[in-house]
This record gives structure tokens, sequence and C-alpha cells, in this order.
């Protein structure tokens, strides 16, 4: 008896089960490639709302309300700040909301509360 080697369809459902490892592999590695930059962005974007925060405070005087934006680069990208001052019930506290954004998109939200120094 002559020895026999696979047949075309148990190469082919090798080849099939093969491929849907692989693109689950793939899906997977993209999935943590995405996860990775969004914690950057967002490691970023905290150390601008972080120093918006600070910057307002170093002032030492109860910051005026409104609105502003300010433009921040961290690590080569630009993100946009931007500061809202809102009175509170307290005339003498302030709540302070810094938002940040990547071209548009949000990526967090830091909001204190400030006092007069």
């Amino acid at each position: 008896m002559k020895p026999r080697g696979f047949t075309l369809i148990e190469v082919l459902v090798a080849l099939g089960i093969t491929a849907l490892a692989l693109m689950a592999g793939l899906k997977a590695t993209g999935s943590l490639s995405r996860n990775a930059e969004r914690q950057t962005v967002s490691m970023l974007g905290q150390l601008c709302a972080d120093n918006e925060l600070i910057a307002l405070r170093l002032r030492r005087q109860l910051p005026g309300t409104g609105n502003s934006s300010v433009e921040c680069t961290q690590a080569g990208r630009l993100l946009q700040v931007e500061v809202s001052v809102r009175p509170t019930p307290n005339p003498n506290f302030r709540r302070v909301d810094a938002r940040v954004l990547d071209q548009g998109a949000f990526v967090l939200q830091v909001s204190t509360v400030m006092g007069r120094n």
C-alpha cells in the first residue's frame, strides 16, 4: 500500500483555520496599538490641562469668569486646551474646567475649584 498525502480538502481546511487565527491575531494587535495611542494622547492631554490649571493657581488671584483657549504642544503633538471659569454659590470660589481636544476630538476634562489666596 502506498503512503498517502493530504487531500486538497484537508489542505484548504487547514489554510482556512490558519487564516482565521492570523486575522484574529491581527485584530488584537490593531486594538492594542489603538489603545496605546489613546493612552499616549490622554497622558499628554493630562499634562496640558494640569499646566493650565497650575498657571491659574500661580497667579495667586481669583480667576475671572469666562472661557479661553490655549494651544499646548507636548511631544510634538499640538493639543487645544479650553479653559472655562464659572462662578459658584460662594463668591470666594470659582469652578475651573480644562477641556483638552486633539484635532477637534475630545480627549479629557479636568475640573477643580479655586479660591482666593
